[in-house]
């Protein structure tokens, strides 16, 4: 039973618990960026080609259609998923960078106020200046 108290603690504990938060929010948030880039930027870039982005590939080897008419043993660099998955990639470090900072600023403690007393140089001058009488 100890060690069910000690794993209930530690999952329980408040950094955990917000890193799940933010674990579950960020998967949420990276769909949305797909979505994105997958449906708006990705065909508005594709008009200069004239093809979805994420369809451009450079094919090396042809492949053949077979009785179907599905395409077998074509080789080809998908350099247009790659170029989403890229821009996905910096949108959400680009938000996440920015929610840190956010949240970073929010944590920053203020100045403490200055003394309202005589500061040490003026008592030191005092004790000094009492040691001369």
């Amino acid at each position: 039973m100890g060690m069910l108290k000690e794993f209930k603690d530690f999952a329980m504990k408040g950094n955990l618990v917000d890193i799940a938060v933010g674990f579950v929010m960020g998967a949420a948030f990276n769909k949305v960026v797909a979505s994105f880039t997958g449906g708006i930027v990705s065909p508005l870039i594709g008009l200069i080609f004239n093809t979805d982005l994420k369809d451009m590939k450079t094919i090396v080897k042809e492949g053949v259609k077979n009785a179907e008419g599905v395409l077998e043993g074509e080789i080809a660099v998908l350099w247009g998923e790659f170029l989403t998955n890229v821009m996905d990639f910096i949108i959400v470090a680009f938000v996440m960078f920015m929610v840190v900072k956010g949240v970073n600023k929010m944590k920053k403690p203020e100045a403490p106020a200055a003394p309202s007393g005589p500061s040490d140089n003026d008592l030191l001058m005092e004790i000094r200046d009492a040691l001369k009488k």
